[in-house]
This record gives C-alpha cells, sequence and structure tokens, in this order.
C-alpha cells in the first residue's frame, strides 16, 4: 500500500480519524440504530442560482468495494485512540461491507440548496465511517462541474477544454476535475489518462 496514492487498497483509511473513533463509541454503546445522512449545500454564493451534481459514480464505487485489510485493522488498534475498545470493534471492521441504501441526483443535474444531492440509509456505524470520502468527492466535483457550466454558458456556444490538472492540487484532483469539466460541459480536457 502506498499511503500517499488514492487506490481502493487504502480507501479505509482515507477518512477522519474521528469518524473511526465515532464508529468505536457506537459499537462499544451497542448503539445500531438506522441513520439518514443527507449530503446537500445550505446555501450558495451570491449571484449563484445552482450547484451540479457530480461524484455519484465514484461514492457508489467506494461504497460497494470499502474493506479495512488485516494491516489497517492491527495499525488501528496500535492508536492511542482505540487503546480501551473491545477487539469486537476491530472484528466488525474485518467483516465491514457497507450494507445500506444510496439514492442519489444523477450527475450533471441542477441542485438547489437544501436539496439532497445524496441519502444514505445505514446502520448509523456505517453511514458514520463513509462520511468523509463522500463529502470530499461530491464537494470537490460539484464545485469543478458548478464552475465549468458558468465557463461555458459564458462561451456562448463556443468550444471550452479543460486544462486544470497542472493546477490541480494533486494527479487525483485532476483528472477528477477533468471528469467534472466534461459533466459541466466541457468538450475535452487537456488530461491524457482522463
Amino acid at each position: 500500500m502506498r499511503a500517499f496514492d488514492v487506490a481502493e487498497e487504502n480507501y479505509a483509511l482515507l477518512t477522519d480519524l474521528y469518524e473511526l473513533t465515532m464508529g468505536a463509541a457506537y459499537w462499544s454503546n451497542q448503539i445500531t440504530a438506522p441513520a439518514t445522512f443527507e449530503l446537500y449545500f445550505r446555501r450558495l454564493p451570491a449571484r449563484r442560482s445552482f450547484i451540479l451534481s457530480a461524484g455519484l459514480e465514484q461514492a457508489l464505487y467506494y461504497l460497494t468495494n470499502l474493506r479495512f485489510s488485516k494491516e489497517q485493522i492491527h495499525w488501528l488498534k496500535k492508536q492511542e485512540a482505540f487503546r480501551n475498545i473491545d477487539d469486537g470493534f476491530f472484528e466488525f471492521l474485518s467483516d465491514f461491507q457497507f450494507s445500506g441504501e444510496v439514492w442519489g441526483i444523477p450527475e450533471g443535474t441542477p441542485v438547489f440548496p437544501l436539496e439532497p444531492l445524496i441519502q444514505i440509509r445505514a446502520p448509523i456505524i456505517e453511514a458514520q465511517i463513509v462520511e468523509t470520502y463522500l463529502l470530499a468527492m461530491f464537494n470537490m466535483q460539484c464545485m469543478i462541474a458548478t464552475k465549468s457550466s458558468r465557463i461555458v454558458r459564458a462561451a456562448q456556444g463556443r468550444s471550452v477544454i479543460d486544462f486544470g490538472t497542472r493546477r490541480a492540487h494533486g494527479p487525483q484532483a485532476g483528472l477528477l476535475a477533468a471528469r467534472a469539466s466534461y459533466i459541466g460541459g466541457c468538450i475535452g480536457t487537456s488530461n491524457v489518462l482522463a
């Protein structure tokens, strides 16, 4: 596992520690009720009337493939935050598989304030663990798709191509930005992989 590459094998630790400590607290207190988590924008910047939905494909892939490896669980057990946590929590993580329901707005659809982009209904521990990844995936891609849409509209029919990879916050962000730009109406990208 390479720590700074975003890949399936490190999805489980691509989250805030808070999400896992909350999961451990739910486990320790036997809180298993279903929870609903909705991702939405509260308000938009001035003179902005909508956000374009983007990130659903990556979110579904993540939820389908999220697993904790033996090495990751071993590492988590050694962390101070988990020193008093029962081994049952780590057994739960070793068998972790997202079992919830997902409702999402199709990518490229305009979304308005307080309208959920995605809704997760799952046992509370599962909904908690996936929160950070989903927020990061949707926030960045919705922002790029929406800005691209505004640029495409301002171009009044002229072609717009994404050249954002060299200014992106890393190669993964560049790839996702190219995808989001296409969702927003760009006809292509300078990113060869995209």
